[in-house]
């Protein structure tokens, strides 16, 4: 199966969640800093959520330049990747309505251990079905230097210029 569907279908994914995350932020009761203040733990774990979600977004985009197809196993890891993203918005409003429940921060903590999880799978289920040639451009998943990612992306079109 090509990539590009799946790719879009788990941006829109992202993206959707991104929204509900923000649009579940209560406004301050005025225009003070104090009340601004009083709802620093919804902005906190807005934040944590958020940069969650862009850190997934932004390793398959790595991935997904890099890779041309991706098998069931692969389709089915991510689908499991992408139901825990959309719990994300549920888990961080009932850890931000009780911040100090044993219940909502042990959820919150293993929605995203199990997001982790989820992420290695499906990472190694693609580099499985991508085996020959995924191994040479490895460094370019892990990498976030501009410059390296510009010689992977160049290094992925020569290699695959020469096949």
């Amino acid at each position: 199966m090509e990539t590009a569907r799946f790719e879009t279908f788990a941006d829109a994914i992202i993206a959707i969640a991104m929204t509900v995350l923000v649009l579940k932020l209560p406004q301050p009761e005025s225009a003070t800093i104090a009340a601004f203040w009083a709802l620093k733990t919804y902005y906190l774990a807005y934040f944590i959520s958020f940069l969650t979600l862009f850190n997934i977004w932004y390793s398959n985009h790595n991935l997904f330049q890099i890779v041309e197809n991706i098998d069931n196993t692969a389709v089915i890891l991510n689908g499991i990747l992408i139901f825990e993203i959309t719990l994300i918005p549920y888990f961080t409003l009932w850890l931000t309505q009780d911040a100090y429940s044993i219940a909502s921060e042990t959820s919150f903590g293993l929605l995203f251990i199990g997001i982790n999880i989820a992420c290695n799978l499906s990472v190694r289920a693609v580099h499985k079905c991508n085996s020959d040639w995924f191994c040479i451009n490895l460094q370019c998943f892990y990498s976030r230097n501009l410059y390296q990612l510009f010689n992977c992306s160049y290094n992925v079109d020569s290699y695959s210029q020469n096949t």
